[in-house]
C-alpha cells in the first residue's frame, strides 16, 4: 500500500545545495543556484530552485525531462536547433523535453518549483 504525504515534510527532504554553472557551459554571469529537494525517487526529483541572473548552455539526456512553474522572476529557454526562445514568468509553467539542447537564461532572479523525471 502506498502513502501520500505533503512534499517537504518527512524523510525525503534534503539539505539545500548550492552550485554554479560549469565553466565550459557558462554564457553570462556566474549565477548562484540553490536547490531544495522536497522529494526524491530513483526516477523523479522535485523541489524548489532559486537562481541569480545569468545564462548557461544545457543539454538534457534522452531519458530526462523537467516540468517547472516559475514562482518569482523571469527565465528564457533558447532552443539551439531552432534559434527561438520562450520567456516564462511568474505564474507560468514550462517543460524542458528529453534531448533538449539550448541555453537557460535567468533574466530576473528566479524561484521555481520543479519536477525532473528520468525514465
Amino acid at each position: 500500500m502506498s502513502s501520500i504525504w505533503l512534499a517537504g515534510h518527512g524523510l525525503t527532504q534534503s539539505e539545500a545545495t548550492i552550485d554554479y554553472p560549469r565553466p565550459d557551459r557558462l554564457v553570462a554571469g556566474n549565477p548562484k543556484r540553490i536547490t531544495q529537494s522536497l522529494y526524491e525517487h530513483p526516477n523523479m526529483n522535485c523541489g524548489i530552485w532559486t537562481c541569480e541572473v545569468g545564462a548557461w548552455n544545457i543539454q538534457f539526456a534522452a531519458n530526462k525531462q523537467e516540468f517547472f512553474q516559475v514562482i518569482e522572476g523571469l527565465v528564457r529557454l533558447h532552443d539551439a536547433n531552432t534559434q527561438n526562445f520562450v520567456e516564462i514568468k511568474a505564474g507560468e509553467a514550462g517543460i524542458i523535453p528529453p534531448s533538449f539542447t539550448g541555453k537557460f537564461e535567468v533574466i530576473e532572479a528566479v524561484k521555481k518549483y520543479f519536477v525532473v523525471v528520468e525514465a
